[in-house]
């Protein structure tokens, strides 16, 4: 059977999903999520889409801190220090006709700095 996304809570009780490859990405952004969900990926660098699903309601900005953590963290600035991370809501999210499985544009963003954190993550991750 095919490999699932990861899935993560949030401490303020948001369950969050990772993509591990392209098209669990694709998979996950365009299939599993609602439109008002939060999409998070790190900015100009290849990584793992995620996935904050919010259920209609507003994400509380340490659930969107704890979100972007995961995406710097399963990208390839894991180590870097200070990682943007770029956010919008899923219906900002598009994919040109004829692109790659995990290549998507998307506007109405916001940027949040975070330094990737394996111990948060671990915690995250075992929930």
């Amino acid at each position: 059977p095919p490999s699932t996304p990861l899935t993560a809570i949030t401490h303020d009780g948001f369950i969050m999903s990772v993509g591990k490859n392209n098209y669990q990405n694709d998979l996950l952004t365009f299939k599993q999520s609602q439109p008002d969900d939060i999409w998070l990926h790190a900015k100009d660098i290849p990584g793992s889409h995620v996935i904050l699903r919010t259920g209609k309601q507003n994400a509380t900005p340490e659930a969107l801190k704890e979100a972007a953590q995961l995406a710097a963290y399963f990208s390839k600035a894991r180590y870097s220090a200070n990682v943007p991370v770029d956010y919008t809501k899923r219906r900002y999210v598009k994919k040109p006709a004829g692109a790659k499985p995990g290549f998507v544009i998307y506007d109405h963003h916001s940027t949040i700095y975070v330094t990737p954190d394996e111990n948060i993550v671990k915690l995250m991750l075992k929930k």
